[in-house]
Protein backbone atom coordinates (compact mmCIF):
# COMPACT_ATOMS: atom_id res chain seq x y z
CA UNK A 1 0.00 0.00 0.00
CA UNK A 2 1.36 2.98 -1.04
CA UNK A 3 1.74 6.34 1.12
CA UNK A 4 -1.45 8.04 -0.42
CA UNK A 5 -3.60 5.14 -0.34
CA UNK A 6 -2.36 4.86 3.27
CA UNK A 7 -3.49 8.25 4.31
CA UNK A 8 -7.14 7.58 2.75
CA UNK A 9 -7.73 4.47 4.99
CA UNK A 10 -5.96 6.08 8.04
CA UNK A 11 -8.17 8.95 7.56
CA UNK A 12 -11.66 7.25 7.34
CA UNK A 13 -10.31 5.43 10.15
CA UNK A 14 -9.71 8.22 11.85
CA UNK A 15 -13.25 9.76 11.16
CA UNK A 16 -14.44 6.26 12.15
CA UNK A 17 -12.49 6.08 15.75
CA UNK A 18 -13.64 9.56 17.03
CA UNK A 19 -16.89 9.07 16.19
CA UNK A 20 -17.15 5.45 17.94
CA UNK A 21 -15.45 7.16 21.24
CA UNK A 22 -17.37 10.04 21.10
CA UNK A 23 -20.84 7.73 20.81
CA UNK A 24 -19.63 5.54 23.47
CA UNK A 25 -18.62 8.72 25.76
CA UNK A 26 -22.47 9.46 25.95
CA UNK A 27 -23.35 5.91 25.86
CA UNK A 28 -21.17 3.73 28.59
CA UNK A 29 -20.52 7.22 29.57
CA UNK A 30 -17.23 7.02 30.52
CA UNK A 31 -16.27 7.51 34.68
CA UNK A 32 -20.18 7.74 34.93
CA UNK A 33 -20.85 10.80 33.83
CA UNK A 34 -22.01 12.68 30.09
CA UNK A 35 -20.48 15.91 29.16
CA UNK A 36 -23.34 16.94 29.28
CA UNK A 37 -23.56 16.52 32.78
CA UNK A 38 -20.00 17.66 33.58
CA UNK A 39 -20.08 21.14 31.71
CA UNK A 40 -23.76 22.25 33.43
CA UNK A 41 -22.33 21.07 37.33
CA UNK A 42 -19.83 24.81 37.50
CA UNK A 43 -21.89 28.10 36.26
CA UNK A 44 -19.55 29.70 34.03
CA UNK A 45 -20.60 32.69 31.78
CA UNK A 46 -19.18 30.93 28.36
CA UNK A 47 -21.22 27.89 28.17
CA UNK A 48 -24.11 27.83 25.76
CA UNK A 49 -27.51 26.38 26.16
CA UNK A 50 -27.62 22.81 25.57
CA UNK A 51 -29.19 22.26 22.31
CA UNK A 52 -26.00 24.01 21.12
CA UNK A 53 -24.05 21.43 21.35
CA UNK A 54 -26.26 19.73 18.23
CA UNK A 55 -23.93 21.57 16.01
CA UNK A 56 -21.94 17.74 16.53
CA UNK A 57 -24.04 16.14 14.74
CA UNK A 58 -23.54 18.75 11.50
CA UNK A 59 -19.77 18.20 12.02
CA UNK A 60 -19.48 14.41 11.83
CA UNK A 61 -21.86 15.00 8.86
CA UNK A 62 -19.49 17.01 7.25
CA UNK A 63 -16.42 14.65 8.18
CA UNK A 64 -17.66 11.86 7.08
CA UNK A 65 -18.28 13.66 3.50
CA UNK A 66 -14.61 14.88 3.79
CA UNK A 67 -13.54 11.02 4.89
CA UNK A 68 -15.35 10.16 1.33
CA UNK A 69 -14.28 12.11 -0.80
CA UNK A 70 -10.22 12.21 0.10
CA UNK A 71 -10.97 8.37 -0.18
CA UNK A 72 -12.05 8.98 -4.06
CA UNK A 73 -9.58 7.38 -6.35
CA UNK A 74 -9.56 10.62 -8.44
CA UNK A 75 -8.46 12.51 -4.94
CA UNK A 76 -5.65 10.55 -4.42
CA UNK A 77 -2.94 12.59 -5.38
CA UNK A 78 -4.76 15.64 -4.37
CA UNK A 79 -2.14 18.15 -2.55
CA UNK A 80 -4.33 19.55 -0.52
CA UNK A 81 -5.27 16.44 0.82
CA UNK A 82 -2.08 15.12 1.20
CA UNK A 83 -1.00 18.07 3.04
CA UNK A 84 -3.68 17.93 5.48
CA UNK A 85 -3.68 13.99 6.15
CA UNK A 86 -1.60 13.62 8.90
CA UNK A 87 -3.17 17.10 10.72
CA UNK A 88 -6.59 15.42 10.06
CA UNK A 89 -5.20 12.49 12.25
CA UNK A 90 -4.00 14.42 15.29
CA UNK A 91 -6.50 16.20 15.47
CA UNK A 92 -8.33 12.86 16.02
CA UNK A 93 -6.08 11.77 18.18
CA UNK A 94 -6.90 15.25 20.57
CA UNK A 95 -10.50 15.27 20.32
CA UNK A 96 -10.44 11.44 21.82
CA UNK A 97 -8.27 12.07 24.11
CA UNK A 98 -9.92 15.66 25.35
CA UNK A 99 -12.98 12.88 25.88
CA UNK A 100 -11.15 11.16 28.17
CA UNK A 101 -9.60 13.63 30.06
CA UNK A 102 -12.74 15.91 30.82
CA UNK A 103 -15.08 13.15 31.87
CA UNK A 104 -12.40 12.11 34.57
CA UNK A 105 -12.14 15.60 36.05
CA UNK A 106 -8.57 16.19 34.21
CA UNK A 107 -9.71 19.66 33.42
CA UNK A 108 -6.43 21.66 33.06
CA UNK A 109 -4.99 18.87 31.18
CA UNK A 110 -7.52 18.64 28.66
CA UNK A 111 -7.58 21.67 27.90
CA UNK A 112 -4.20 21.15 26.38
CA UNK A 113 -5.70 18.79 24.52
CA UNK A 114 -8.53 20.92 23.29
CA UNK A 115 -5.85 23.33 22.26
CA UNK A 116 -3.82 20.61 20.32
CA UNK A 117 -7.53 20.35 18.62
CA UNK A 118 -7.23 23.78 17.94
CA UNK A 119 -4.24 24.42 16.23
CA UNK A 120 -4.13 21.11 14.11
CA UNK A 121 -7.70 22.43 12.37
CA UNK A 122 -5.72 25.87 11.94
CA UNK A 123 -2.99 24.28 10.00
CA UNK A 124 -5.71 22.27 8.19
CA UNK A 125 -7.48 25.36 7.44
CA UNK A 126 -4.99 27.55 6.21
CA UNK A 127 -3.27 24.22 4.22
CA UNK A 128 -6.80 24.35 2.26
CA UNK A 129 -5.96 27.76 1.56
CA UNK A 130 -2.85 28.08 0.87
CA UNK A 131 -2.29 29.91 -3.09
CA UNK A 132 -5.88 30.41 -3.10
CA UNK A 133 -6.11 27.27 -5.11
CA UNK A 134 -9.02 27.37 -7.33
CA UNK A 135 -11.17 24.03 -6.05
CA UNK A 136 -14.21 22.61 -7.46
CA UNK A 137 -17.38 22.19 -6.03
CA UNK A 138 -16.96 19.02 -4.52
CA UNK A 139 -13.79 19.95 -2.42
CA UNK A 140 -15.43 22.81 -1.70
CA UNK A 141 -18.71 21.49 0.17
CA UNK A 142 -17.02 18.33 1.17
CA UNK A 143 -13.62 19.50 2.96
CA UNK A 144 -13.70 23.49 2.86
CA UNK A 145 -16.96 23.86 4.70
CA UNK A 146 -16.80 20.76 6.93
CA UNK A 147 -13.27 22.09 8.59
CA UNK A 148 -14.80 25.91 8.40
CA UNK A 149 -17.58 24.73 10.53
CA UNK A 150 -15.32 22.64 12.87
CA UNK A 151 -12.78 25.10 13.26
CA UNK A 152 -15.44 27.69 14.98
CA UNK A 153 -17.15 25.68 17.10
CA UNK A 154 -13.88 24.56 18.74
CA UNK A 155 -13.08 28.28 18.49
CA UNK A 156 -15.65 28.57 21.15
CA UNK A 157 -15.11 25.31 22.75
CA UNK A 158 -11.32 25.98 23.78
CA UNK A 159 -12.26 29.55 25.51
CA UNK A 160 -14.87 27.64 27.32
CA UNK A 161 -12.80 24.99 28.51
CA UNK A 162 -10.38 27.68 29.67
CA UNK A 163 -13.11 29.04 31.24
CA UNK A 164 -14.34 25.77 32.74
CA UNK A 165 -10.78 25.11 34.05
CA UNK A 166 -10.00 28.49 35.26
CA UNK A 167 -13.66 28.48 37.56
CA UNK A 168 -13.16 28.45 41.38
CA UNK A 169 -16.49 28.67 43.67
CA UNK A 170 -14.50 30.61 46.38
CA UNK A 171 -12.66 33.51 44.45
CA UNK A 172 -12.85 35.31 41.72
CA UNK A 173 -10.60 35.89 38.62
CA UNK A 174 -8.28 38.86 39.08
CA UNK A 175 -10.90 40.09 41.39
CA UNK A 176 -13.97 40.58 38.39
CA UNK A 177 -17.16 39.00 38.81
CA UNK A 178 -18.18 35.62 36.98
CA UNK A 179 -20.74 37.24 34.71
CA UNK A 180 -18.38 40.31 33.58
CA UNK A 181 -15.34 38.11 33.17
CA UNK A 182 -17.75 35.85 30.95
CA UNK A 183 -18.93 39.01 29.12
CA UNK A 184 -15.30 40.57 28.63
CA UNK A 185 -14.50 36.78 27.01
CA UNK A 186 -17.44 36.80 24.70
CA UNK A 187 -16.45 40.44 23.15
CA UNK A 188 -13.09 39.18 22.83
CA UNK A 189 -14.06 36.00 21.25
CA UNK A 190 -16.05 38.50 18.80
CA UNK A 191 -12.90 40.27 17.85
CA UNK A 192 -10.55 37.79 17.13
CA UNK A 193 -14.11 35.83 15.35
CA UNK A 194 -14.83 38.57 13.45
CA UNK A 195 -11.61 39.28 12.81
CA UNK A 196 -10.67 35.86 10.97
CA UNK A 197 -13.67 35.80 9.03
CA UNK A 198 -12.77 38.47 7.29
CA UNK A 199 -9.32 37.96 6.87
CA UNK A 200 -10.32 34.91 5.59
CA UNK A 201 -13.56 35.99 3.84
CA UNK A 202 -15.52 32.86 5.57
CA UNK A 203 -19.39 33.54 6.65
CA UNK A 204 -19.58 29.97 7.74
CA UNK A 205 -16.84 30.45 10.37
CA UNK A 206 -18.56 33.63 11.79
CA UNK A 207 -21.85 32.10 11.75
CA UNK A 208 -20.90 28.76 13.72
CA UNK A 209 -20.20 31.53 16.04
CA UNK A 210 -23.25 33.42 16.44
CA UNK A 211 -24.98 30.23 16.57
CA UNK A 212 -22.97 29.67 19.52
CA UNK A 213 -23.48 33.15 21.41
CA UNK A 214 -27.04 33.10 20.56
CA UNK A 215 -27.25 29.67 22.42
CA UNK A 216 -25.56 31.55 25.76
CA UNK A 217 -28.13 34.25 25.65
CA UNK A 218 -30.66 31.28 25.48
CA UNK A 219 -28.83 29.81 28.56
CA UNK A 220 -28.67 32.94 30.93
CA UNK A 221 -31.40 35.53 29.95
CA UNK A 222 -31.30 36.97 33.30
CA UNK A 223 -27.90 37.59 33.52
CA UNK A 224 -27.62 41.42 32.24
CA UNK A 225 -23.72 41.78 31.25
CA UNK A 226 -23.60 38.18 29.56
CA UNK A 227 -26.90 38.46 27.68
CA UNK A 228 -26.28 42.34 26.12
CA UNK A 229 -22.23 41.14 25.49
CA UNK A 230 -23.23 38.01 23.79
CA UNK A 231 -26.37 39.74 22.25
CA UNK A 232 -23.74 42.40 20.51
CA UNK A 233 -20.98 39.96 19.99
CA UNK A 234 -23.87 37.15 18.07
CA UNK A 235 -24.85 40.53 16.10
CA UNK A 236 -21.44 41.89 15.32
CA UNK A 237 -20.04 38.46 13.51
CA UNK A 238 -23.89 38.06 11.82
CA UNK A 239 -23.14 41.82 10.24
CA UNK A 240 -19.40 40.72 9.69
CA UNK A 241 -21.04 37.33 7.76
CA UNK A 242 -23.26 39.30 5.44
CA UNK A 243 -20.22 41.72 4.47
CA UNK A 244 -17.92 38.40 3.73
CA UNK A 245 -20.79 37.05 1.43
CA UNK A 246 -21.03 40.61 -0.39
CA UNK A 247 -17.59 40.46 -0.86
CA UNK A 248 -17.41 36.81 -2.09
CA UNK A 249 -20.52 37.62 -4.21
CA UNK A 250 -18.32 41.25 -5.88
CA UNK A 251 -15.42 39.08 -6.22
CA UNK A 252 -16.86 36.21 -8.56
CA UNK A 253 -18.72 38.87 -10.11
CA UNK A 254 -15.11 40.18 -11.02
CA UNK A 255 -13.97 37.37 -11.98
CA UNK A 256 -17.14 36.29 -14.65
CA UNK A 257 -15.85 37.42 -17.67
CA UNK A 258 -18.80 39.83 -19.29
CA UNK A 259 -20.77 38.36 -22.58
CA UNK A 260 -20.18 40.40 -25.60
Amino acid sequence: MNQDRLRQVLVVSGVVGTLTVNALSQIIPFNGQTSAEIANRIPIFFLPANYVFSIWSLIYIGLFAYAIFQALPAQRENPRLRAIGGWFILSCVANCTWLFLFHYNQFWVSTIAMVVLLVSLIVIYRLLRAGSPSIGAGERWAVRLPFSIYLGWITVATVANFTYALYSPNSSLLGIPDATWGAIMLLVAAGIGGAFAFLNRDAVYALVLVWSFVGIIVRFPAEGAVTIAAGVAAAALAVAAVIVLLQRRGDSATLTPRRA
